[in-house]
């Protein structure tokens, strides 16, 4: 780890925009300030493109993806735009890239640098702040979020993937294999001794289930893996998808319970789920035997996001969200030991 990754968070977000900043220019963009919405793993900022229109600039964390999975993720949003799903579209650079890779004073190492469309609507929520008090009809915005994950999974099922696409899968290896795919979440700080005992044994018991479910097309497939609040956009009565930096293989009953496992425990998970999977069942099937399995996907999502606060520790909202995530990754891995 370098220096950079021991600044408090704001220095380093100031140096990201600063690269922001530099980077503008590979797209013909002059006299822009960009704008920060977001700084987590990547750091996102609105700008305006070329042409005027308001964009936005994703800077990548370094390391995560290579060259060829960067670009089969800007693919699959360009082929899930020529389907009929409003996905952010690309804007490619000056030179034709689809992205560009960028270096600039004070960050220590190159990175990814690209540009999509500004999308309308209004955020779901965050995070940190749970669900957007704007939204009236909650039953009926995670509906649409359920139409729009039946539409994915329909469009990946269905799209022949050009050659050379690469993504990582949200497999049994990668969830709860010796290297999961967001860490080892079993190692997390802040769980106690005999907490993460429970993890473990719960981590064993979810491995098999994982490999006695198995893999076909009809449960497993393209998926975009990070569901949560901040990438959904209300915009009327559909839902805009965001931020396809974690799509992947992996199952569809693990894309459904990201929207809502962070609600579980809370007086809203059951209005949450009964809506994802009403508007899911209108695009695509979701047999009640398939239900029977979603403790063991909210599982592995839960431990997926203690993985995340261990691994990215430097960051204000893996600071904030820690002990209530390793609280709800006990709970579950407790009520699933005892089923």
């Amino acid at each position: 780890m370098t220096d950079f990754y021991r600044l408090p968070l704001d220095e380093r977000a100031e140096r990201l925009r600063a690269l922001a900043r530099h980077a503008l220019a590979r797209w013909g963009v002059r006299d822009c300030e960009p704008e920060t919405v977001k700084v987590r793993e990547n750091a996102v900022f609105r700008v305006a493109a070329a042409d005027g229109r308001a964009a936005v600039l994703r800077v990548h964390r370094h390391g995560y993806h290579g060259d060829a999975a960067l670009r089969s993720e800007l693919a699959w949003m360009e082929a899930l735009r020529a389907g009929g799903i409003d996905a952010p579209a690309v804007i490619p650079s000056a030179a034709g890239a689809p992205f560009e890779t960028v270096q600039a004073p004070g960050v220590p190492e190159p990175r990814q640098v690209d540009m999509l469309t500004w999308m309308p609507g209004i955020p779901i929520g965050t995070l940190e702040e749970g669900l957007n008090p704007a939204i009236e009809d909650v039953h009926g915005a995670f509906a649409a979020v359920g139409r729009l994950c039946a539409r994915l999974h329909n469009q990946a099922q269905a799209w022949s993937r050009p050659a050379g696409f690469v993504r990582h899968a949200w497999d049994r290896e990668g969830l709860v294999g010796p290297a999961p795919l967001w860490g080892r979440f079993w190692e997390a700080a802040v769980l106690r001794p005999a907490e993460r005992r429970l993890i473990e044994r719960a981590r064993a018991r979810a491995h098999d289930d994982l490999t006695a479910y198995g893999r076909w097309p009809p449960v497993y497939g393209l998926i975009h893996a990070d569901f949560n609040l901040d990438n959904m956009l209300l915009d009327g009565d559909r839902v805009i998808p965001l931020d396809f930096d974690d799509c992947g293989f992996g199952w569809h009953l693990f894309d459904l319970a990201t929207v809502w496992t962070m609600f579980l425990g809370t007086d809203l998970a059951v209005s949450i789920r009964a809506g994802v999977v009403e508007g899911y069942r209108l695009e695509r099937a979701l047999p009640d035997e398939a239900l029977a399995h979603l403790p063991l996907f909210e599982l592995v999502r839960a431990f997926s996001y203690l993985g995340w606060v261990h691994t990215r520790s430097e960051t204000a909202s893996a600071q904030e969200l820690a002990p209530g995530i390793a609280a709800l990754a006990c709970t579950l891995a407790e009520d699933y030991l005892g089923g």
